[in-house]
């Protein structure tokens, strides 16, 4: 029983740790939306769309209202992007996006964290080319010839539309992301989004079953997402099947 209670509270305290890295990302890019502009949804349409990208991610309101209060008081707390590309054990590739006041800080941390998972860092474009840069929208929905008409009437470039168990994914140019966004909430009203951002898709990926790599992998995902100023890691390792 004591073994079993500490595998649920080492469980809830990697829930609890995934939670907050997702609360202080978002927290951030609403402050920065808020920031562009006036900070008011109803005001500012960039605002607006990262509020509802935030709140599909499930953050909190409070994490978001504290965001956009912050950046109505004039605070002078600036960020800017940077991304990093990188190799990992076996054929493993990964992106880092991060969002910092300090990059002279943000790089050092994530050149260590490769250096102690035994793993390079790339230049620009060493991964990137062969990741594509989509915009992707998942919610509830089954009538992929309806959806596709919607999104082709609203002029959407779409580059896939898939359906798995009730759950339709429809993938855009990066362009036409808040395009589709529109489209889909006109045609179904109160649309909740379980998946609403620009990611980088992978055109291959590998599957990591050699021990070591997979230990050294897992370091690499470990350190980075301790990284206080990583927002976003997109990889091509996906998990071995059971």
């Amino acid at each position: 029983m004591g073994r079993a209670h500490e595998v649920r509270a080492a469980a809830m305290a990697k829930t609890a740790a995934m939670k907050t890295k997702v609360y202080s990302r978002y927290g951030k890019e609403v402050y920065m939306a808020a920031k562009s502009g006036v900070p008011d949804p109803d005001m500012n349409l960039i605002l607006k769309r990262k509020i509802a990208e935030a709140k599909a991610n499930q953050v909190p309101m409070d994490v978001i209202k504290r965001a956009i209060a912050k950046a109505a008081g004039g605070s002078d707390e600036n960020y800017i992007e940077c991304r990093y590309e990188g190799f990992g054990p076996g054929a493993a590739t990964l992106i880092v996006d991060c969002l910092t006041d300090n990059t002279n800080r943000t790089v050092s941390e994530v050149k260590t964290c490769f250096n102690k998972s035994h793993c390079k860092v790339g230049v620009s474009g060493s991964v990137s080319f062969n990741y594509d840069n989509s915009g992707v929208l998942s919610f509830s929905y089954d009538d992929e010839e309806t959806m596709l008409d919607t999104l082709i009437n609203a002029d959407v470039n779409v580059k896939d539309i898939e359906v798995e168990d009730g759950i339709m994914t429809v993938y855009t140019e990066p362009t036409d992301f808040h395009k589709a966004q529109e489209a889909i909430e006109t045609l179904i009203p109160d649309c909740t989004f379980d998946v609403s951002e620009i990611q980088m898709i992978p055109n291959e990926t590998v599957t990591l079953t050699n021990p070591e790599d997979k230990e050294m992998w897992n370091r690499l995902m470990t350190l980075l997402n301790e990284c206080e100023d990583v927002q976003k890691i997109y990889t091509n390792v996906v998990e071995e099947q059971a």
